[in-house]
């Protein structure tokens, strides 16, 4: 029990309020998972952010998205695992680190790879450290006890396990294929690390003389200076054109090595001449032309981009320098005949933005069909598949595991897994295990690392001890409950931890994938660099606070689409909270000395009190409902119209009167009802916004240490009451009828007014007069009069309401002409109403095909609509007259 005796300061300062509070909650160990056999287990991992540099706003979004998760669940009850971790990046982390090494003269070859090794662990260290900062100042309820790093002990041993155990299974193998190569960075890339871009380029058609014969072959291409590693011409068999040239030989030019005209069904007839040259070490579809045809495959390029001793005369140069002299050469002897411009598909590098080599190369790989096979097969299931949040993106996901191609994932680089693999020095015997070979000094072991993707697709479960399986851990949280991640690595990371997790735990990773999209700029684009558009999220929450960048993340889109980031947005949402907390402020000031013994909602309650409750019990079942579906804009949109609307603009208004009145018995009543409701907006905001309401809900009668530890919300059914909803909803159509006409005569609010009320039956007549002294006050009467059967005073503006008729007698203020324009403006709208209610009850199709309730409610709208029509053309005759 907490006795609220303290108030709140006068204006909001979300520094001071997000001050020290994670410390309090790191400290109070509120998010570490219990292990409570009493309570279900509900498992989030973090995508593990690259330890490359700082937070961006996409990861704001992400994780923004997760902690609400985790923090709901833990406030239902559940024993809740938010486990952090980070992600080594291979490519990326050692390119910082290289460039580091550069600024100060020095390169990794200079060091060695165990010193470089040990600047990249003091890189690590650094940026986690940051990462860490980051995360407190974003507020995300992870538990540190568990933490993980891609590069840890257990991980490592995770994934030493899982290599090994593919190669046993024969799913990974090493082989001479053709991989994307970047010459920056002068590693090994994977499909999806390539970043396709249309770039304007030209098409070089040229002749190859045929050997003996005074005639020539033409092809067309794009990289000339890959005509250097040529080793056939492929023609299609069903070409007529070409019938008598297969198996003749053409003679390379500037080369001179002669090469075969082959027959290949791979060959487009109607493409360019319908003959195409074969350069099996430089191109994919080449390599498999070639393996079909026992083609040697002359690299002639090496690592670095520049052109090997195969190249001839052009060795050394850059493959783009050799592209500009060979064309030159080519012109110069009449091999090269026409040059014309060709918008093309480029891979460019997405970590050097280099543009990729297809180059021979012996890698290691991953067999992927058996692997898809199996998570195909699973996703069948409609109780083990994984469940695609918006189900659109499993379609994605599908169309990539259906086509799926090997994975290179060895990576020539220092910084990463180092494959398992030894060669013997004499014997060249390779061994793949575990453990180094027991005679290690006859051995030396393969130089490459991992693909970084290779350790994080086992995230889900070598975070929690994998593959000890009977780790407690990894028996209680794993599977986990759900992923929050982007589009844009549905291929890199969704997909692989799926069929790593099917073939090594035979479960799905998770049950759910919530997909969000990019966070862009105001106008749309994309945000980079080149652009300057970019926005730290540290600093959104240095100017706003973390609660109003987290509240505008998770409600400024909808499930799977992109979110435009808007200044102006985050600030209304700094308004939002400003409103909260002023309207807590009164609540505070009005409770004073209040404990929660004192809280007691069973006394007789007015119909302020029934309504907002019931208002209430809506709200926590919409919120409820939209947040366990991800759909966290509606969930806000709920919350945002009924704390706003209905509890700071007229709740607290209403509650005024009992507040500052005489009878003691409906003040305690009130005093309860706001208490009551303000601690359950605080527990629904809580996961959106936790740093202002754990401040706030300090300050109320609470039971517990922490928000955080709160119970959710829950319905209660006994405080509904749609008979007092109904009341004052029309309580409310009648004042701000009243304010609206106020407003179009500029009556200020100070002036009274006298004001008729005519019912439509006795029911509603009486209520009104029950609850009149809400009228008085807020539409500032100085005569009132409720009645069903009245006539309409002369020169009086009127209004049309659900049950009623308002008249205001305002002679000397009201133009009668433009009354009557503005009632016939009125007629026209209520006239269009009811033509398409009208339609829509008039279509067979609509009523038979339509849940019965929602045929009942058009029913309804039509006959009020009629109803406030005929009221309205009548009023219109009566000021005519």
């Amino acid at each position: 029990m907490t006795e609220n005796t303290h108030n709140l300061p006068p204006k909001y300062d979300s520094t001071a309020v997000e001050k020290g509070r994670y410390q309090y909650w790191v400290d109070g160990q509120f998010f570490e998972a219990q292990n409570q056999s009493d309570k279900d287990p509900f498992t989030v991992v973090i995508p593990p952010p690259n330890v490359t540099g700082k937070l961006h706003i996409g990861h704001a979004w992400d994780t923004t998205l997760q902690d609400i998760i985790t923090r709901m669940k833990r406030m239902q009850g559940y024993d809740v695992l938010y486990l952090p971790g980070m992600d080594h990046a291979g490519i990326a982390t050692q390119a910082k680190v290289e460039a580091k090494l550069k600024e100060e003269g020095q390169s990794r070859y200079d060091l060695g790879r165990e010193q470089f090794l040990e600047k990249a662990w003091d890189w690590k260290e650094s940026y986690a450290e940051t990462i860490r900062e980051q995360w407190e100042k974003m507020g995300l309820g992870l538990d540190y006890s568990r933490e993980r790093f891609t590069l840890d002990d257990g991980l490592s041993e995770a994934v030493n396990e899982v290599f090994v155990k593919l190669y046993e299974d024969g799913l990974i193998y090493r082989g001479e294929y053709i991989i994307n190569w970047d010459p920056a960075t002068q590693t090994a890339l994977s499909d999806i690390e390539v970043i396709h871009e249309d770039v304007t380029g030209h098409f070089y058609h040229m002749k190859y003389p045929i050997k003996g014969k005074d005639t020539s072959i033409e092809i067309a291409t794009t990289r000339p200076e890959t005509m250097l590693g040529d080793t056939a011409v492929a023609v299609n068999p069903k070409d007529e054109r070409y019938q008598d040239l297969i198996g003749e030989t053409v003679v390379l030019p500037i080369i001179g090595r002669e090469i075969e005209i082959v027959a290949d069904d791979y060959v487009d007839m109607e493409f360019g001449s319908g003959a195409v040259k074969i350069t099996p070490a430089h191109d994919p579809n080449d390599f498999e032309i070639g393996n079909r045809h026992d083609l040697e495959r002359v690299l002639v390029m090496h690592e670095d981009g520049t052109m090997n001793e195969r190249a001839g005369k052009y060795a050394g140069m850059d493959r783009f320098e050799c592209r500009k002299a060979i064309v030159e050469d080519l012109q110069a002897s009449g091999v090269l005949f026409k040059i014309e411009e060709h918008e093309h598909s480029v891979g460019h590098s997405e970590r050097s933005g280099a543009v990729v080599e297809p180059y021979l190369s012996t890698q290691w790989f991953v067999n992927m069909q058996p692997l898809a096979d199996q998570a195909l097969g699973m996703q069948q299931s409609d109780e083990d598949k994984v469940n695609f949040v918006p189900e659109r993106f499993e379609g994605t996901y599908l169309r990539w595991m259906e086509n799926i191609r090997d994975w290179c994932i060895s990576r020539q680089l220092w910084w990463g897994h180092r494959i398992p693999a030894w060669y013997h020095k004499e014997t060249n015997e390779l061994y793949v295990g575990k453990e180094a070979p027991e005679d290690i000094e006859n051995w030396v072991q393969d130089e490459d690392v991992l693909d970084t993707w290779f350790s994080s697709a086992l995230w889900p479960f070598s975070t929690l001890n994998w593959p000890n399986t009977e780790d407690e851990d990894f028996k209680r949280y794993f599977p986990t409950d759900a992923l929050v991640t982007g589009y844009d690595i549905i291929f890199f990371w969704v997909a692989r931890m799926i069929f790593q997790s099917k073939q090594f735990t035979d479960e799905r990773p998770f049950k759910d994938v919530l997909i969000h999209g990019l966070v862009r700029d105001a106008d749309g684009r994309k945000m980079s660099k080149s652009l300057g558009n970019g926005v730290d999220p540290m600093d959104v929450i240095d100017k706003y606070g973390a609660d109003s960048l987290r509240y505008f993340l998770a409600t400024g889109s909808t499930p799977g689409q992109d979110l435009r980031f808007q200044w102006e947005k985050v600030e209304s949402t700094w308004n939002f909270i400003n409103k909260i907390w002023n309207a807590s402020r009164f609540v505070l000031m009005n409770v004073e000395g209040m404990t929660v013994e004192d809280i007691d909602l069973s006394a007789e309650k007015n119909v302020a009190d029934q309504w907002i409750l019931t208002r209430l019990n809506e709200t926590v079942e919409q919120v409820t409902r939209h947040t366990d579906r991800y759909d966290f804009g509606e969930a806000g949109r709920h919350l945002y119209n009924f704390i706003w609307d209905d509890f700071c603009d007229w709740y607290i208004e209403m509650a005024k009167l009992p507040l500052y009145g005489e009878d003691e018995k409906a003040k305690q009543t009130t005093r309860s009802v706001l208490v009551h409701v303000l601690d359950q907006i605080l527990r629904m905001l809580h996961p959106m916004m936790p740093f202002v309401t754990e401040e706030i809900w300090q300050f109320i009668p609470h039971e517990g240490e922490s928000i955080t530890q709160a119970a959710w919300p829950k319905v209660e059914a006994s405080y509904t009451n749609q008979q007092a909803s109904s009341e004052m909803k029309q309580l409310v159509a009648i004042i701000r009828s009243v304010r609206n006409i106020r407003a179009e005569v500029d009556t200020p609010m100070s002036k009274q007014i006298v004001l008729y009320i005519q019912a439509n039956d006795s029911e509603i007549k009486d209520q009104l007069r029950t609850n009149k002294h809400y009228i008085e006050r807020f539409c500032n009467t100085s005569e009132l009069v409720i009645d069903t059967d009245m006539k309409a005073p002369d020169k009086s503006m009127s209004s049309v309401v659900t049950g009623a008729e308002l008249y205001l007698p305002l002679a000397g203020l009201i133009d009668i002409d433009q009354e009557i324009a503005r009632l016939e403006q009125e007629l026209t709208k209520l006239t269009k109403e009811v033509e398409r209610v009208d339609k829509k009850l008039g279509n067979e199709g609509f009523v038979k095909k339509a849940p019965e309730h929602v045929v009942e409610e058009e029913k309804q709208k039509q006959k009020d609509y009629i109803d406030k029509r005929d009221k309205v053309a009548a009023r219109i005759e009566e000021l005519k007259n």
